[in-house]
């Protein structure tokens, strides 16, 4: 499920923007609305997405969120044969408004 930019300009707070980090530079965004996380899209109903971490940043430069954050997996374990991890090795870098 997705949230447009459209619809989140007529909410009054977000939690959180989270920039997740999906390859060498291809970063695609969500955000947390009362512990709910949605993908963002695009008028045109396309996940919001970049090459350019900037460039998805400036789409937040005008609404209320509290912080941003990039997330990134490692997919280290996966390369050198390692067993799945019960817990995520998820991370987060807090990000300042652009």
């Amino acid at each position: 499920m997705s949230i447009s930019l459209q619809q989140l300009r007529q909410i009054s707070h977000i939690d959180k923007v989270i920039i997740h980090s999906l390859d060498c530079s291809l970063y695609q965004v969500s955000v947390e609305i009362q512990g709910n996380e949605e993908y963002v899209s695009d008028h045109q109903g396309h996940l919001l997405r970049s090459h350019n971490k900037l460039n998805l940043q400036e789409y937040f430069s005008d609404l209320p969120y509290d912080r941003m954050v990039l997330r990134q997996s490692s997919a280290y374990d996966e390369m050198v044969g390692q067993p799945q991890r019960q817990q995520s090795n998820e991370m987060e870098v807090s990000l300042g408004k652009p």
